[in-house]
């Protein structure tokens, strides 16, 4: 991966901040896509996490957080899950990251199940609460989720086996975390808290929308190559975006869904896809969550966090 956010902005050499990844979009959402799976999100539970399905899920990387989710059916079995993580690995998948677990003790055989089978790379998502009940595994990435503080990166610090932080911070709080001193050398991903309008924001959306991904005009930066599979057996393009269902995962494997092509629209859902964006200059260079928009409006294609946009064009 390129420079972090920290050394670009001539921060690291000052004192030890952050190791800032990505902002207000997923780690990989800079990098190239392929057109074929990258990674399957793949959840274990309904989750314990603060922000409901019921309530809306402001958050800017709440795909691979600890959400609260409801399931319509019986979860899957432990033997499926084990399936489709052998179906993705076979499908030559790279990335599992496995989040919004109801047992931790279930998160962790999953997780060394996953590496003991050689995936390449397993995320596994532990609360901050849970960090001390996890026994780091060979093989596993673990990141800690919790919302920012100071106190809580220094929670964090003695645990040198953590891979990184999911640190959920409100708009005002991005410049603070950015300049916070601390021993903590994991990857952070700064997982912006969104308004449920964009009249209530109280950070520069542009910024955190800027994106450098060399085929951002054939793929989508943050969807192409992704799938996601709820606690229930349902096949996702996002695991926010509920209303999406690709596939019955009791019925169908990885290889059957990643051939559909309503997964394959989403792949490809460009700026050029989308009326309001596809005329735009920046098209290409701006990250938005497609989840939520449609949270926001109902509409997969809405723009409601564009200040580019003319405000009577997006109604």
């Amino acid at each position: 991966m390129e420079r972090t956010v920290a050394e670009a902005m001539n921060l690291s050499d000052v004192a030890p901040f952050p190791n800032i990844v990505s902002i207000g979009k997923p780690p990989w959402s800079s990098e190239p896509h392929r057109g074929r799976l990258e990674r399957l999100i793949l959840q274990l539970g309904a989750g314990r996490g603060k922000f409901s399905e019921v309530t809306g899920i402001p958050r800017s990387i709440g795909c691979i957080g600890n959400n609260s989710f409801i399931l319509r059916r019986e979860p899957l079995s432990p033997e499926r899950v084990r399936e489709l993580i052998r179906e993705f690995q076979t499908a030559g998948g790279r990335e599992l990251w496995l989040t919004n677990y109801d047992s931790l003790e279930y998160l962790l055989s999953v997780a060394s199940y996953a590496s003991e089978i050689g995936i390449e790379e397993v995320y596994a998502v532990v609360r901050i609460e849970d960090v001390d009940s996890v026994r780091p595994v060979d093989g596993v990435r673990f990141i800690v989720e919790f919302e920012y503080s100071p106190e809580n990166f220094r929670r964090i610090e003695p645990y040198g086996w953590l891979h990184g932080a999911l640190v959920m911070v409100r708009g005002h709080e991005v410049e603070e975390l950015k300049r916070l001193a601390t021993t903590f050398a994991g990857e952070v991903y700064i997982d912006v808290l969104f308004p449920g309008s964009a009249r209530k924001l109280d950070f520069n959306v542009i910024e955190l929308k800027r994106v450098f991904t060399p085929t951002s005009e054939k793929y989508h930066d943050c969807l192409a190559g992704t799938l996601s599979i709820t606690a229930d057996g349902y096949i996702l393009p996002c695991p926010l975006l509920r209303n999406y269902v690709i596939a019955d995962a009791r019925e169908t494997g990885i290889k059957a869904a990643r051939r559909k092509k309503r997964l394959r629209d989403f792949w490809t859902m460009t700026k050029d896809r989308i009326e309001g964006c596809s005329k735009c200059p920046f098209k290409y260079l701006c990250h938005d969550c497609r989840a939520l928009e449609y949270q926001a409006t109902g509409q997969i294609d809405g723009l409601e966090y564009c200040f580019i946009m003319p405000l009577e064009l997006k109604n």
